[in-house]
């Protein structure tokens, strides 16, 4: 059974995800502030997923979500944000969240995107042998190469990383800042904000079957991009 932390104050909402999270087979623990939310992260056990409201009596999630970050945990996190909170989306996931849900939401859809999430973190494994398929590619990280089907594709090196970025994230939202920070080579080479945009282009020419419609390299607006492996 998968254990999940609730950092939220809405005693309604508490109610409710308690329910519907129990009934699909998650634990859950509650905290209602940030502190908390700490001394529960302070316990023997750890948890397999952290679900953080932005606004709390005592501070705000992000705070969890950094802390969390900062000690090198890699636990999944999803927050749950208002609908016209399109900066808090954004600093969410610049902070290290993993993805994101608007209030209000139906509550499957919660318990998918928890699912999907958990698949994802748990597969996150691409060391052991180098080479990971998702959709339509295979990437050989060891030779460096990324083939769509059996064809080898000719990619820049700026259009590899930022592809292997992708995958490697897959089902993430990346925001337009936290890709260009990870283009940076350390050598004085880097990807400006258009750059990136011709590059998400040349990428969905090469791999998608209409660039027009991509079906895996997906645009979030006001955001930044997602790959979505299994479209």
């Amino acid at each position: 059974m998968c254990r999940l932390l609730l950092l939220e104050d809405d005693q309604g909402l508490i109610d409710g995800l308690k329910y519907s999270l129990e009934k699909n087979g998650f634990e859950l623990d509650v905290a209602r502030s940030v502190r908390e939310a700490e001394h529960a992260l302070r316990a023997d056990h750890p948890y397999d997923m952290l679900l953080l409201d932005v606004t709390l009596p005592d501070g705000t999630g992000f705070m969890i979500c950094e802390k969390v970050r900062a000690s090198g945990d890699t636990t999944p996190i999803i927050f749950l944000t208002a609908a016209d909170e399109e900066t808090s989306i954004i600093r969410g996931l610049d902070s290290g969240g993993d993805d994101y849900i608007t209030k209000p939401f139906k509550l499957g859809e919660l318990c998918s995107r928890i699912r999907a999430l958990l698949r994802r973190s748990s597969m996150h494994k691409p060391e052991a042998e180098g080479k990971i398929r998702s959709g339509p590619v295979l990437l050989d990280r060891i030779a460096g190469k990324v083939y769509l089907g059996d064809k080898l594709l000719e990619l820049t090196g700026a259009e590899y990383r930022l592809l292997c970025l992708f995958v490697l994230h897959d089902g993430q939202t990346l925001t337009r800042n936290f890709i260009l920070d990870e283009l940076w080579d350390g050598h004085g080479n880097f990807v400006d904000d258009n750059t990136l945009s011709v590059y998400i282009r040349r990428l969905r020419e090469k791999i998608e079957a209409e660039s027009s419609r991509p079906a895996h390299l997906l645009t979030v607006r006001g955001v930044g991009y997602r790959w979505e492996g299994e479209a």
